[in-house]
């Protein structure tokens, strides 16, 4: 079989389950050609890539970011004081100042404002209609959500979403720009940051950026610098992330009409669901990590500075972890999957994401009587990003 974990054209169908079947069952660490001309080892197998997610002194990823593709210096510069690009020690205070502040008790809190917030997105749809499930709800919620977390101005809201998508939907034509234009929005998001960061600087306020600039934990307080490179980081995946998952995970259910129906007739069932939605659609393909020392995976010499790529939607489909990895079980208990990643850098939003897709779906089911499934979905053309472009549906609100 030719494998071809690289290029995004293979990935216009959704994740290439063939491939990655074949990489598990032969190849497990895999030698995969670069464009540019080097190349990197592909993991395929649950067990390697939760062993090098969890091992941060062999694996950096600072020494090279968490792309296969090279940045140029001044962007990954900016690039490593992002938390999914730091390594220990300089990575510990800086995460527990920022997860102080997705703790359970402020999810609770920022509940109800989800849930106004996703009528809101609904509200606007009032007669039945096709639309781009995609761009009319999917990807409205998270960008609500996170921006009005950081309460960033309304009228900018767009202008994230954009610089977003340009980051990491560069390799599709329809969504991407050219890499000058890519590097452009970088720097502007991250500009931007800084910004907001220096307004809200000992002005007391109470929204996420405040709580940030503004207070000290275990003696770390982020600076407006710091804080620009973590705005890319929580705006890029509050927006990205969350939007494949609900995408696609309702694209799961409508290939399977009786499962949506029992979701709908017992939404205390979505939690497991939203699980295995995640296993499934996992919306990233990969996260890269850095060899700082010769060592070895599965016999296979890996030398200093190889690229070393963690296949997260292959390894949520490995058969040695998963039951019947191929069927879509929205009861599966024993739900180890990747789609957050895991260690350290485990997805500081994974909660919130959870939440959000538990709330959209309640929501969904009181405000639609009914869904359909319209043209096929097509998928965003990328090796890192999974999730889909254009997926049209036809809605038909409840009569108020």
């Amino acid at each position: 079989m030719q494998i071809d974990v690289y290029n995004p054209d293979n990935y216009r169908s959704g994740i290439p389950h063939q491939q990655f079947a074949w990489l598990r069952e032969n190849a497990p660490v895999h030698w995969q050609e670069h464009p540019a001309g080097h190349g990197y080892w592909v993991l395929s197998k649950h067990a390697d890539v939760l062993a090098v997610s969890r091992d941060n002194k062999t694996f950096s990823a600072e020494a090279g970011f968490v792309m296969v593709d090279d940045l140029p210096p001044d962007i990954l510069e900016m690039a490593r004081n992002q938390l999914l690009g730091m390594d220990p020690p300089k990575h510990g205070p800086l995460r527990r100042a920022v997860i102080t502040r997705f703790t359970s008790r402020m999810l609770a809190e920022l509940e109800p404002q989800v849930r106004q917030i996703t009528r809101d997105v609904m509200a606007q749809i009032t007669l039945p209609q096709e639309v781009n499930f995609v761009e009319s709800l999917a990807g409205d919620l998270p960008t609500a959500v996170i921006c009005s977390m950081l309460q960033i101005p309304r009228d900018m809201w767009g202008k994230i979403r954009h610089w977003s998508d340009l980051q990491t939907s560069g390799s599709d034509p329809d969504l991407g720009g050219t890499p000058e234009e890519i590097n452009q929005a970088s720097v502007e998001m991250g500009t931007y940051g800084f910004q907001l960061a220096c307004e809200r600087k000992d002005q007391g306020g109470d929204d996420l950026i405040s709580l940030l600039v503004n207070h000290e934990v275990d003696g770390h307080q982020l600076s407006e610098m710091e804080f620009a490179s973590l705005f890319i980081q929580l705006t890029v995946a509050g927006n990205e992330t969350t939007r494949g998952l609900i995408s696609s995970g309702m694209q799961e259910l409508l290939k399977r009409p009786a499962l949506y129906q029992q979701l709908q007739a017992h939404p205390e069932q979505l939690p497991l669901a939203i699980e295995e939605m995640l296993r499934w659609t996992c919306p990233l393909h990969y996260f890269r990590r850095t060899a700082t020392c010769d060592t070895e995976i599965r016999g296979q010499k890996i030398r200093a500075g190889d690229r070393v790529v963690m296949l997260y939607s292959s390894a949520n489909f490995d058969e040695e972890v998963f039951v019947d990895p191929m069927n879509f079980d929205i009861t599966r208990s024993h739900n180890p999957h990747m789609a957050f990643g895991h260690g350290i850098h485990l997805c500081l939003g994974a909660n919130l994401a959870r939440m959000e897709a538990r709330a959209f779906f309640e929501e969904f089911f009181k405000h639609f009587s009914g869904i359909e499934s319209g043209a096929q979905p097509v998928y965003i053309r990328s090796n890192s990003i999974h999730g889909f472009k254009d997926m049209p549906v036809f809605l038909t609100p409840r009569e108020q």
